[in-house]
């Protein structure tokens, strides 16, 4: 009787199934100059509507127009002058109202007794539109600068103090624990924990108040006034010049974007160890 011959059993195959590709759920990586995407587009538009009519030009004038007047403005002057009036209008208004909302919030934020003083009457001037006290500060301050100049004040702190007192207040309790524990010195204290704490709130703040700062802008320089852009453009109104007004539109919004874009760059350097879906 011969053995049989035992042959090991074959192992068996399993087919492992293809891994699907990760979906990324954020937004994805930077776009370069995503920035300029959405106005290009924008003056694409413009400028094919323009060309094929379906833009009337007595109501918008055409891209091209708009070019050429703002070249004979500036040859005659009229745009520089006008532009470094109203840069320093708003330059001023900032620089005042960002100091004021800083200093506001640090009381605020840092004291009991100084949040119960200050938010209050704040919370009630964020209820009103800085553009609604301009008659009262006709009254108060008369037609000139300093009326000017306060309105755009008024309509940069709030945001200032808003978000600078939310970073404050979320900063997180251990590092305060921490500062106390090593018997850190109030100027020390606000110098390492205090102000690196507060400085995301403060940027984002910042955004908000350049902003604010040329729409308060547009509004008092249309208010008697002899020179900016704001006057530019209201004179241009009187004698139909629709392309003086694009031109005078077309600047503000410029400034704005490229005021944010500043903001932002500064946040991007200043806050790189965060990790955020905006990187």
């Amino acid at each position: 009787m011969t053995a049989s011959v035992l042959t090991p059993p074959r192992a068996a195959t399993t087919t492992v199934p293809a891994r699907k590709p990760r979906r990324r759920l954020g937004p994805g990586r930077p776009i370069p100059f995503g920035a300029a995407v959405g106005p290009l587009l924008l003056l694409t538009v413009w400028t094919v509507g323009s060309a094929t009519g379906w833009i009337d030009s007595r109501t918008l004038s055409a891209p091209w127009t708009v070019v050429t007047t703002a070249g004979d403005l500036v040859a005659d002057g009229r745009l520089p002058d006008n532009l470094a009036v109203s840069a320093r209008r708003a330059g001023l208004g900032l620089a005042i109202g960002t100091a004021v909302g800083t200093v506001m919030a640090v009381i605020s934020g840092l004291s009991r007794w100084g949040e119960a003083i200050l938010d209050g009457p704040i919370q009630i001037k964020r209820a009103i539109p800085a553009l609604a006290l301009v008659p009262l500060l006709i009254l108060w301050l008369g037609i000139g600068e300093q009326m000017k100049v306060t309105t755009i004040t008024l309509g940069v702190f709030v945001p200032v103090y808003i978000h600078t007192h939310n970073g404050l207040r979320g900063i997180d309790s251990r590092y305060v624990e921490l500062g106390e524990s090593m018997r850190l010195r109030p100027s020390v204290f606000v110098r390492r924990i205090v102000l690196p704490g507060a400085l995301p709130g403060f940027l984002l703040g910042m955004r908000f108040a350049v902003v604010g700062a040329w729409l308060s802008l547009v509004v008092v320089e249309q208010i008697n006034s002899t020179s900016g852009i704001g006057y530019m453009m209201d004179l241009a109104r009187e004698y139909g010049q629709t392309d003086v007004i694009i031109v005078g539109l077309v600047l503000y919004g410029l400034l704005g974007l490229l005021s944010d874009g500043a903001v932002r760059l500064v946040q991007r350097r200043a806050l790189s160890w965060r990790r955020t879906l905006a990187d």
